[in-house]
């Protein structure tokens, strides 16, 4: 296979802007970031030492610096450095950010190694399955192939099947609700579960065919023409529904993705509100909207890192939790320095990362058994599902449940309320 070691150098050195340059510079190679990250805990590689990511991208900066250029001095990229960094910058980075947590630089090794893949997408790298998936998403409307016509099937199976409204493609709605594939697919039940929470608290809302898909594995893929497809999508269905919130479901990097990054994507501000799912329950309970029974099991709450510690939502996930769940129990750490599922930043669709990833997953097992509880609840469905795959991996007896199907399962007057 041919690479092109200069279309990805060109785009390394596209990615340079004055940000990024201020943290190569900045990296003091102290190596407090290792112990951050859940692929070196587990390996004890030291490739896998977040710092040693931002190698390339510090290699292609420095060759067009003077005097070294000038001289013919300057390190240059190599086939030989995109081949062997390309597992390390897909496999083994979840894009979680603890590692910028610990770096007394606040160097961001996260975002540096989103805009990094895009070169090695630029030379004909990059894991295929992941790529794929990207694909997927700009034609067919899903990684998943969650077509629209799918979408609708689903919903009206849901209805059917879990009596519930779900409006489809109202001319307006105050609200656009999106999904995540993964849920419609894997866990179809949190849709419906969605549904009965913005039903219950009298939300004008609808899903709608033309934007419904929350995931952008163009953006985890390196693709940076797919992220703006997926960002178009929704966008143009916001606008066109006259919404003034958009809800993002159970996903971290839809949320990371939409919330912080569409107006750069797309190069103007985004026209309504975007928030995650947790944040848009916190708020209908804080308005007096969100009427709950007690939930009594023992339970422990796993923070996804792009709706917590990228986010700032972990405080409206606890508030949900608060006076709800009556036998709460943290993990230790918790919140914005909890530990990653080990499948976020794409990684759970990369096949050849599996082993590593089902490995990291002992950190949140044994996360997990020290609060002396073993049902998990999360809310996200691609930890969720990271979570299963892994479980089954360890025969882990432990308990994964989402935060939005139990909330939905304990609204006071609902079916279960009797």
């Amino acid at each position: 296979m041919s690479i092109d070691v200069q279309a990805a150098t060109r785009t390394f050195l596209a990615q340079t802007e004055e940000h990024v340059v201020s943290y190569v510079e900045a990296c003091l190679h102290c190596g407090q970031c290792a112990d951050a990250c859940l692929f070196y805990r587990t390996s004890g590689d030291p490739r896998h030492t977040p710092a040693y990511k931002l190698f390339p991208i510090a290699k292609a900066y420095k060759s067009q610096r003077w005097p070294l250029s000038w001289l013919g001095l300057a390190p240059k990229i190599t086939e030989r450095d995109l081949s062997e960094w390309e597992e390390l910058i897909f496999d083994t980075c979840t894009m979680c950010g603890r590692c910028t947590e610990v770096c007394p630089m606040a160097i961001d090794i996260a975002s540096i190694v989103g805009q990094a893949r895009k070169a090695w997408v630029a030379a004909g790298l990059g894991p295929e399955d992941l790529l794929a998936a990207a694909d997927n998403s700009r034609d067919h409307g899903s990684p998943l192939g969650l077509t629209s016509e799918k979408f609708i099937d689903r919903v009206e199976w849901l209805e059917d099947d879990d009596e519930v409204d779900m409006p489809v493609d109202r001319d307006r709605a105050d609200v656009l609700l999106t999904v995540s594939s993964i849920e419609a697919m894997k866990y179809p039940q949190s849709l419906s579960a969605m549904a009965k929470i913005l039903n219950h608290a009298g939300v004008d809302w609808t899903f709608s065919t033309k934007g419904y898909e929350s995931t952008n594995f163009g953006y985890l893929a390196g693709r940076g023409d797919i992220a703006r497809v997926m960002v178009e999508r929704l966008v143009n269905a916001a606008e066109e529904t006259g919404a003034k919130t958009v809800v993002i479901p159970e996903c971290g990097h839809a949320y990371g993705v939409f919330r912080w990054g569409a107006a750069n994507i797309i190069g103007r501000k985004l026209p309504f509100e975007v928030m995650h799912i947790t944040e848009f329950m916190a708020r209908l309970k804080r308005e007096g909207k969100l009427k709950l029974k007690p939930y009594d099991k023992p339970i422990t709450y796993h923070d996804p890192c792009q709706v917590s510690r990228r986010g700032g939502a972990a405080a409206d996930a606890r508030y949900l939790l608060e006076g709800f769940a009556t036998d709460f129990r943290e993990m230790v750490p918790t919140a914005e320095l909890n530990w990653c599922c080990g499948g976020g930043g794409g990684v759970q669709a990369i096949g050849r990362a599996a082993e590593l990833r089902h490995k990291t997953f002992k950190i949140k097992i044994d996360q997990v058994a020290a609060t002396g509880t073993d049902t998990l609840v999360s809310a996200c469905a691609n930890c969720r599902l990271t979570m299963d795959e892994s479980k089954e991996y360890w025969k882990w007896d432990g308990g994964l449940e989402s935060i939005v199907e139990i909330v939905a399962d304990h609204l006071v007057g609902s079916d279960a309320d009797g």
